[in-house]
């Protein structure tokens, strides 16, 4: 199901009620842009500690914006044997554009022509999108608002609103009291946004918002006093109203909060940094404090990435590239428990994702990620008993064996593969660091270094001294063989890095201390030989 500005509010109730019952929440999110163009010192790399890639990955979280959010709720169906419906939505979304809000954010060409390709709908995502708004630009924007310090903006900026009245006040002219007209094709908060800019400054008209737009209505002032006291139609609640509006998404972002629901991605990182910086508040300098505010938003984060890396190599399932292949590996009878894994069925007006596949469509691969995750709890739970259990399982079963994996978020090139967000994060499992010493040929650069290496493996490169560099690769293979090729080299000399042997800090503090003791020395002997 697509949901964009004008169906967004109509559909709050039944998305509350979806997320009461739910089991589980499956998320995905696409992008206007993954990483900015840093310079070579802010590019994220295998040598970087959680607290240096979340720094750098900041920056670019800042950069761009979100243009869709996938979410798939599952819940288990009352009185069926192990079936789950999915109620997968498609959330076009786009920044709020009122008051002082006016929001830059930019475009990566890659991005462009990745989303293009898979059929993404940008005319929604620019003419339809859903407003939102963090913590920080709701206070300022309610103060605004309810003070009255407000001004019309780029939502519907100063000429448009000039044509609404000029068009209402030409209609007034000739119309007689009772008539009506309607202004078509104005929704969301701009609809209530419109309607009180109108009632400030035509005091015979009074203003309601049908299904068809903005209706206006020719009415006396003493009809119009009678409207605004008997009805409740006052100021204050218009712009409580409009301060809804303008919140949009966001207002069902607090839902999925007090909700407190399970949150299923593939590779969600990103995801969760955007959901911070988006909805919540703007992204802290501190990674520390990022971790803490992420897991009381979402105590509970099932990364499926790091479940079925954990577990692919021992099942001896084919190697896979992308959350769809995952799923239909899971899905076949190369799964040894494909037969008995839960049945999933989409829920009403969800059934798109039941007849075709959309991949990198927000909401299909949040239906994935859902699915992926209730078909390897499954395979796990029938591991852990050794055969089927004898009761159907429940999905409190499916959370306790995936215990393990709870709060354990996949982190893509860095020190170590994966964020824990209910603890300390764990030490780095990677392949020992090398180290490359560089004999007659003078000037070399770190880019030159990875040439060298590319056509055998990819490592990342780190200069140490002028003829010195560091190689750090996520594959313990490539190291096997870059010091097996290497070994007789007669320019470029590859061994283990070993911090006391080869930091430069180690060994201009052993110089010192070697010169501090052969001062020392000195000056014991010459005392001695003294009469």
């Amino acid at each position: 199901m697509d949901v964009g500005a004008d169906e967004f509010e109509q559909s709050l109730p039944l998305l509350q009620k979806l997320l009461r019952e739910a089991d589980f929440v499956g998320l995905d999110i696409e992008f206007t842009g993954l990483r900015s163009n840093l310079s070579r010192l802010q590019q994220i790399s295998l040598f970087d500690l959680p607290s240096d890639w979340y720094l750098k990955t900041r920056q670019s979280i800042q950069q761009f914006t979100v243009c869709q959010i996938g979410l798939s709720v599952f819940s288990s169906i009352e009185g069926e044997s192990n079936m789950y419906s999915a109620h997968s939505c498609n959330f076009f979304l786009f920044p709020t554009t009122f008051g002082i809000l006016d929001a830059e954010f930019s475009f990566q060409a890659s991005s462009v022509q990745f989303l293009n390709q898979y059929g993404f709908n940008y005319n929604k995502f620019l003419k339809k999108g859903i407003p939102y708004m963090n913590e920080e630009q709701e206070k300022k924007i309610k103060h605004s608002i309810l003070t009255g310090n407000w001004k019309v903006r780029s939502s519907l900026d100063k000429d448009q609103v000039k044509v609404v009245i000029d068009e209402v006040t030409q209609w007034l002219d000739l119309a007689e009291e009772g008539d009506e007209m309607t202004l078509p094709d104005i929704a969301g908060f701009q609809a209530y946004e419109v309607q009180l800019v109108l009632r400030q400054a035509l005091p015979n008209i009074w203003t309601m918002l049908r299904e068809q737009g903005v209706i206006v209505k020719k009415v006396s002032q003493q009809h119009r006093w009678y409207l605004e006291h008997a009805s409740g139609d006052r100021d204050s609640c218009w712009k409580e109203q409009i301060l809804l509006s303008a919140r949009g998404f966001s207002v069902f972002f607090e839902m999925l909060v007090q909700a407190q629901k399970p949150l299923v991605g593939h590779n969600m990182m990103m995801d969760l940094l955007h959901l911070h910086e988006k909805f919540f508040r703007p992204l802290p300098e501190s990674y520390d404090q990022f971790k803490q505010n992420i897991h009381n938003l979402f105590p509970v984060l099932i990364d499926t990435k790091n479940v079925t890396k954990d577990i692919w190599k021992e099942l001896h399932f084919p190697r896979v590239s992308n959350l769809l292949e995952v799923y239909e590996v899971l899905s076949s009878n190369l799964n040894p428990t494909s037969d008995s894994a839960p049945v999933i069925v989409h829920g009403y007006k969800c059934e798109k994702y039941a007849k075709m596949k959309c991949p990198h469509e927000a909401g299909y691969d949040a239906f994935l990620s859902g699915s992926v995750l209730l078909k390897v709890a499954h395979l796990l739970l029938q591991r852990v008993h050794g055969h089927v259990p004898t009761s159907e399982p429940s999905f409190p079963q499916y959370l306790d064996v995936l215990a393990p994996y709870v709060n354990q978020v996949n982190l893509i090139r860095a020190g170590v593969p994966k964020i824990n967000f209910s603890g300390p994060d764990y030490p780095s499992i990677r392949p020992p660091i090398l180290i490359l010493t560089v004999r007659r040929w003078p000037g070399v650069s770190e880019q030159q270094v990875y040439g060298e290496f590319q056509n055998l493996c990819k490592f990342d490169v780190r200069r140490l001294t002028q003829s010195q560099f560091l190689l750090l690769t996520n594959k313990f293979k490539d190291v096997r063989s870059v010091l097996k090729e290497y070994r007789c080299h007669p320019t470029l000399q590859v061994s283990l890095y070993r911090y006391w042997r080869h930091s430069p800090n180690v060994n201009c503090m052993l110089q010192v201390c070697s010169i501090v003791a052969a001062w020392a020395l000195l000056g014991f002997l010459l005392g001695r030989s003294r009469p």
